[in-house]
């Protein structure tokens, strides 16, 4: 017995002496956190959002923001990375047109109109096309001679009611967008 015990002992000692002479493996570096970036880092009009804003009045959760800026007109186009729809536009446009020009050009036939929403406002669901769902679309005669416009694509398969739904919500955003601000 004590003939065993030596020799398992003596394999556990040899064994030990052996590992100090092997080279060391390399554990791969965990993947850096995920950095929280507001909206707004991206420029133009995604200077006026927050993801949290848009969490709270929309309950849509985005994390990816991109902007353009063409002329007088200022584009946000926010989404989730994990999904290309929802999908969130903000559009602002300097411009000169009044109330009876919104109303006479700009505001879709069939449209609701928007009440304690800039000078003019109005809102509409669209039809789905071949590759989204309805899109709910806000839009507005600002005060500081902006026009802007705010659309919601939704993912295939969305019922128009749901579209509906979310054009409300998008009213509620639109009410707390500073446009002034660009």
């Amino acid at each position: 017995m004590r003939a065993r015990t030596w020799l398992a002992v003596s394999a556990v000692l040899l064994a030990t002496g052996c590992a100090e002479d092997a080279p060391a493996v390399e554990v791969p570096a965990a993947p850096p956190p995920a950095a929280d970036v507001a909206a707004a880092s991206s420029g133009g009009a995604c200077r006026l959002l927050d993801f949290a804003v848009i969490a709270a009045h929309t309950g849509g959760t985005f994390d990816v923001a991109a902007a353009t800026d063409r002329g007088d007109t200022h584009t946000c186009v926010v989404r989730a990375q994990a999904a290309a729809l929802p999908e969130l536009t903000l559009s602002v446009t300097d411009t000169s047109i009044d109330a009876a020009t919104f109303t006479a050009d700009v505001q879709p036939r069939g449209a609701a109109k928007v009440t304690k929403l800039g000078k003019i406002a109005y809102r509409r669901t669209v039809s789905k096309t071949g590759k989204a769902g309805p899109v709910a679309e806000v839009g507005w005669l600002a005060g500081e001679d902006r026009l802007a416009s705010l659309r919601w694509a939704t993912p295939p398969g969305t019922a128009s009611a749901e579209a509906d739904r979310a054009t409300a919500k998008l009213v509620a955003l639109a009410k707390v967008i500073d446009t002034r601000r660009l």
